[in-house]
C-alpha cells in the first residue's frame, strides 16, 4: 500500500488525477490518500500528487505512537536514511522537528546511519488530522510547472489556463505515450503542451487562425520532437475521421474574454457531439456546467468538480465516458 501526498486544496480532484497513476485510490485525511499500487513513471507526471511512499506503519497522530510503531516495524532497507516529518496542511498540531529527532533516533538505535543531505532511503512521517503514516519514499512528481506559466510562453493571451490544471486535465483524460489527445478549442495550447510532455500525440484546433498559429508556436517551443499538429477549424465540424482520437479535452468559451463564432450553447453542444464521434473519453471545462449538453450528446458523466478560481469565476469540470 502507498500513501499519496496531495497538492492543492481540492482532494477529490487530486484523487481523480492520481487514479491515472495508481490503483484503488481513496482519500484518507486532509491532503492524504491511499493507493494499492502505483506506476512511478506515471506518478512523476502528476500535477496534484507530490509524493508516494510505501506504507510501513499506520498509527494515531502522536509522535510517541509513531516512535513505538517504528521501533516494532520490520525494516528491510540497507544504506543511509533520513526522516522527513510533515504536519499535512497543519491539521495535526505536531512538532515535526521533534518527530524527526525521535524517529531518527529509532533508526540509529537499529544500526542505520543518518544522512540528511543525500540518503539512500527517506522515511516520510505524515501527520494529518489524528493519524500518522510512516512510509519509505517511493516516487515524487516532477515539478517545474512555473517555467510554463501562461505569461512565460512565447504566445500568451489573457485568461489562459495554468499548467497545473492543464496537466491534471490531460492526465484525467488518459494522456500518455501511444495515445492521441485532441483539443478542439485549443486557445494558446496549454492542455496540448502538458499532454505532449507526458508523451501523448496532440492535435489542436481553434476557430481563430491567430490562436491555432500561436498554439503551434507554444507547442514547438516546449515539445521539441513530440508529435503535434494544429489548424483552424470549427469545433462542431472537425476534419477528423470517426474514432480518430483516444481523448478530447477542451475549455469551453466563457463568453467574456473569448471571441465566439456562433451561439455559445450551440457551439459547445456541437463540440460535445463531435468529441463523441472521434473519441471514447472527454473532459470539458467551463464557467458553467455543461453536463446536460454532454448527456444530450450521448456522453455519460463519470465525475464532476467545481474549482474556484476567484470570487467571480468557478470552473466546472466534467469527466465524460
Amino acid at each position: 500500500m502507498y500513501a499519496l501526498e496531495l497538492g492543492g486544496e481540492d482532494d477529490p480532484f487530486a484523487v481523480r488525477e492520481a487514479a491515472s497513476a495508481a490503483s484503488e485510490v481513496e482519500s484518507l485525511a486532509s491532503g492524504l490518500a491511499l493507493a494499492d499500487e502505483i506506476d512511478p513513471e506515471r506518478l512523476a507526471s502528476l500535477a496534484f500528487t507530490l509524493r508516494a511512499s510505501r506504507v510501513l506503519a499506520r498509527t494515531d497522530g502522536t509522535v510517541e505512537s509513531a516512535r513505538e510503531e517504528l521501533a516494532d516495524a520490520e525494516l528491510d532497507r540497507e544504506g543511509t536514511v533520513a526522516v522527513r516529518a510533515r504536519d499535512v496542511r497543519r491539521t495535526a498540531d505536531v512538532d515535526t522537528q521533534l518527530a524527526e529527532r525521535r524517529l531518527g533516533g529509532v533508526l540509529t538505535d537499529r544500526g542505520y546511519t543518518v544522512d540528511l543531505d543525500d540518503p539512500d532511503h527517506e522515511l516520510r512521517a505524515l501527520f494529518a488530522d489524528d493519524s500518522c503514516i510512516l512510509g519509505w519514499l517511493a516516487a515524487e512528481s516532477e515539478r517545474g510547472f512555473g517555467t510554463r506559466a501562461p505569461t512565460k510562453k512565447p504566445f500568451f493571451q489573457p485568461g489562459s489556463m495554468s499548467p497545473l490544471l492543464a496537466r491534471a486535465l490531460a492526465n484525467i483524460a488518459g494522456a500518455r505515450p501511444g495515445e492521441t489527445l485532441v483539443d478542439p478549442m485549443c486557445g494558446t495550447g496549454g492542455v496540448l503542451v502538458e499532454a505532449g510532455l507526458v508523451g501523448a500525440r496532440v492535435v489542436g484546433f481553434d476557430a481563430q487562425s491567430k490562436m491555432a498559429r500561436g498554439a503551434a508556436t507554444n507547442l514547438d517551443h516546449f515539445l521539441d520532437e513530440h508529435e503535434f499538429a494544429t489548424a483552424r477549424a470549427d469545433a462542431t465540424r472537425l476534419p477528423l475521421r470517426d474514432d480518430a482520437a483516444d481523448a478530447v479535452v477542451f475549455d469551453a468559451p466563457y463568453g467574456r474574454q473569448s471571441k465566439i463564432e456562433g451561439e455559445l450553447d450551440a457551439v459547445v453542444s456541437g463540440a460535445l457531439a463531435e468529441a463523441k464521434r472521434i473519441a471514447p473519453r472527454a473532459v470539458i471545462v467551463g464557467d458553467r456546467s455543461w453536463i446536460d449538453e454532454a448527456r444530450a450528446a450521448g456522453w455519460s458523466v463519470e465525475d464532476s468538480f467545481e474549482r474556484r478560481v476567484h470570487r467571480s469565476l468557478v470552473r466546472h469540470i466534467a469527466v465524460l465516458g
